[in-house]
């Protein structure tokens, strides 16, 4: 949307605006829909370009950073939004009838808190962005936005379906409404809403911020090349360091999930250099240094992330890490810390029943998990919940049910796409539990294919599972025992049977000559080997090459 449609909306939609009110030139050129850059790039907000009624754009220094980097839909930093966070708080002490403000101000709070996983942000972003939304109730796009961000921050996703679609009704052409949708629907389950909203916000953006959306749209989905492309291409265009970071974080998730933690390792440890306060990056490193045997190094890794980040999945990844080289006190005592962090977290608002239903199910007790994830499959019937609540019922022993849950979880149609060593060998497991071991036996052993080294503690296991599996019986596959029939997944609520999403067309920025294309700043992730002709009998897993894992220094209290 250009600047003076953006000017014109204001003007049409004020009501009651303070007189003689005027910003500074920091808060006047930042717009709340700027967070949802943040959820691309773990970080973006972005602003208005200028027009000739605003003032020139503040002079290098802190309070301009975010102003400057944030002009293209980049990333500003950790540092720059303390500053920004700082300035709008000093500036609505004089100013407290001022929509806008509170909504930078809402949006900045939203952003820090996900930065840092401190949710004692959350309420002050709700104060904010209800005070911007009732000093002008009427065509306020950028508190809803902000309202969407912060229910997604929350994991409240149906009450961000709400707030950002009403964002989409009031300006359907500001594309930074369209990530935090993009989010929100694949958490309901919705994956065409998912298409949809890609669609949109590649017709009406280019660049960076939604080449790095679309690369995780197509992760998700399981098009892993086409994943590589483009967050290949997004590293590749000229951006700021915390945007270069969150391009290098994707692809090094990406390398990850692939099995090549060497390669994985190599971009997280570029995206620290590019950015050192992207944690996520951080924790990454920790989980491919774990991959490569690195223990000693892995641990380091995530207890430094988690005194700047202290996310509960990074807690329970941590955890799952002593236990594996059997420090079995550490182990406890990471549990215990993650209970402490949910707790605190549901006291601001958030609710992390998918990551305590996960750790219940395989450190807890399975049956609470059961209970818990039950109700998360109504509230977010995503692949995630269904995966977890698949586990969590097979832990428990109910492996009929479970294999509902862990068929829907793998269904390209449901979302279920994405090439999950996890999910899948979750659903080999519950397969080997009901008898059906040759279609356990292909999803153990492809789970072991896609990443040898998935999770330090269930990786061993699924080795034992295959090996206890043997060979397929002699005879060929009519000797081999079929799956029972199961009963289609239960919906949260009655819905046409929807087909599989369709990779919406490519709308990359067209591509410079040799002479003027910048260079990437890293090599792309080497493409998948082209899929050989099927063998005569199935291949044996392929042995994991990872060293002896190192055994660490006893960690400290």
């Amino acid at each position: 949307m250009k600047s003076e449609e953006i000017e014109a909306e204001w003007q049409a939609s004020a009501t009651d605006p303070e007189p003689g009110r005027r910003l500074s030139p920091l808060v006047k050129r930042v717009l709340i829909n700027a967070v949802a850059g943040s959820v691309v790039l773990s970080g973006a907000l972005l602003v208005l370009p200028s027009s000739p009624e605003r003032p020139a754009p503040p002079a290098p220094g802190p309070e301009g950073h975010p102003t400057n980097a944030a002009a293209v839909g980049a990333a500003a930093s950790l540092p720059d939004l303390k500053v920004l966070i700082g300035e709008s708080e000093s500036y609505l002490r004089d100013h407290p009838r001022d929509d806008l403000s509170w909504a930078v101000l809402g949006a900045a709070y939203v952003e820090r808190g996900l930065r840092t996983a401190d949710s004692a942000d959350y309420p002050k972003a709700e104060g904010a962005l209800l005070t911007s939304l009732k000093t002008r109730p009427a065509g306020n796009v950028d508190a809803l936005n902000g309202l969407a961000a912060l229910a997604n921050a929350r994991h409240d996703y149906r009450a961000a379906k709400k707030w950002g679609e009403a964002a989409v009704k009031l300006a359907p052409k500001r594309w930074t409404t369209y990530p935090l949708l993009i989010d929100t629907y694949g958490r309901l389950g919705d994956y065409k809403g998912v298409g949809r909203a890609l669609e949109t916000l590649t017709g009406l953006r280019s660049g960076a911020a939604v080449l790095a959306q679309e690369g995780q749209v197509y992760l998700d989905r399981g098009w892993r090349e086409d994943a590589s492309a483009s967050l290949s291409d997004a590293a590749a265009l000229p951006s700021t360091p915390s945007e270069q970071a969150g391009c290098l974080h994707q692809l090094g998730e990406l390398a990850w999930e692939r099995g090549e933690a060497a390669q994985a390792l190599n971009y997280f440890t570029q995206a620290l250099a590019a950015d050192p306060d992207h944690y996520a990056s951080l924790a990454g490193k920790g989980r491919a240094l774990t991959s490569l045997g690195r223990t000693t190094e892995a641990v380091q890794a995530y207890r430094s992330v988690l005194t700047k980040q202290p996310r509960p999945e990074y807690v329970l990844e941590l955890g799952e890490l002593y236990e594996s080289i059997r420090f079995d006190d550490a182990a406890k005592a990471q549990y215990g810390q993650l209970r402490k962090r949910v707790e605190a977290d549901g006291a601001n608002g958030v609710d992390d029943a998918l990551v305590l239903g996960r750790f219940e199910a395989d450190h807890g007790d399975p049956r609470a998990a059961v209970t818990r994830l039950r109700a998360e499959w109504k509230r977010a019937p995503s692949v995630q919940t269904a995966d977890a609540l698949g586990w969590a019922l097979h832990r428990s022993g109910a492996d009929k049910e479970a294999m509902v849950y862990a068929k829907r979880a793998t269904d390209p149609e449901h979302g279920g796409g994405g090439v999950s060593a996890l999910f899948t060998y979750h659903r080999g497991e519950v397969e080997r539990g009901l008898k059906l071991d040759g279609a356990a036996r292909r999803h153990i052993g492809e789970a072991l294919r896609i990443n040898p080294v998935f999770s330090p503690v269930l990786a061993p296991v699924a080795k034992k599972a295959l090996a206890a599996l043997g060979e397929p019986r002699a005879g060929g596959p009519e000797k081999v025992r079929p799956e029972a029939n199961t009963a289609p997944a239960p919906r949260p609520h009655a819905a046409p049977r929807s087909p599989a999403h369709k990779r919406p067309a490519s709308r990359r920025p067209a591509s410079k000559s040799p002479a003027t294309r910048p260079a990437a700043p890293v090599a792309p992730p080497r493409s998948a080997a082209p899929p050989a002709k099927p063998p005569a009998a199935p291949a044996p897993a392929k042995p994991s090459s990872r060293p002896a894992p190192q055994a660490p220094k006893s960690p400290g209290a």
